[in-house]
């Protein structure tokens, strides 16, 4: 089982990563969106968690910049239906401990947001998930542990995406836009967002 990777970015891809390691071997790892916008610049060195899927046709790599999306990833896949990628649409709508308290919250609405999440398989999520992620300790999403936002933040960050989808952005890069701006109120992460979305 490979649990970890360290090597340098050598190519970033629309949906993975190319790490070149020490030993001259490039892995290819699938990613999130949140994961894909935190990586460093090509060149620099970063360190993935994994997870290896094999099939009788395919072994694929899936990275994750934290513990909490790794620990997601494994739950999600635990979901009747959802599969891998799927799973990966759903850690692409924002940072871990943010889709970890929309499905304690049983906010089913969110999930249908994601491409390929229907109605149906957002209420089988939060079915299935609703109960474990509410006493999960790394992920934080008990609703009132310290891990999780606060109400009011939450609502800051609905706004902004709102505000960046109605600014012409895809809401793939809105995604990941909002999984590494920061701010207090919606102004002030549209405004962050829009910074990085500039380099």
């Amino acid at each position: 089982m490979i649990a970890l990777l360290r090597g340098a970015v050598h190519e970033r891809r629309a949906d993975s990563v190319v790490l070149l390691t020490p030993g001259g071997v490039g892995y290819q790892l699938f990613c999130s969106g949140t994961t894909l916008a935190a990586l460093p610049p090509a060149g620099d060195e970063v360190t993935l968690r994994c997870h290896l899927s094999v099939r009788e046709d395919a072994m694929t790599l899936f990275g994750f910049g934290s513990e909490p999306e790794r620990d997601l990833f494994h739950l999600l896949l635990s979901v009747q239906a959802v599969g891998p990628k799927l799973a990966l649409a759903v850690l692409s709508s924002g940072p871990p401990d943010d889709v970890a308290t929309s499905i304690a919250r049983g906010d089913a609405k969110r999930l249908q947001q994601v491409p390929g999440v229907g109605k149906r398989t957002a209420e089988r999520i939060v079915s299935e998930l609703q109960e474990k992620l509410s006493g999960h300790a790394s992920l934080g999403a008990t609703g009132t542990g310290a891990a999780a936002r606060t109400a009011v933040a939450v609502t800051a960050v609905d706004e902004a995406r709102d505000g960046l989808l109605g600014l012409g952005l895809a809401p793939d890069e809105v995604e990941a836009l909002l999984a590494v701006a920061h701010g207090d109120t919606a102004a002030a992460i549209i405004a962050d967002a829009l910074r990085r979305s500039r380099r």
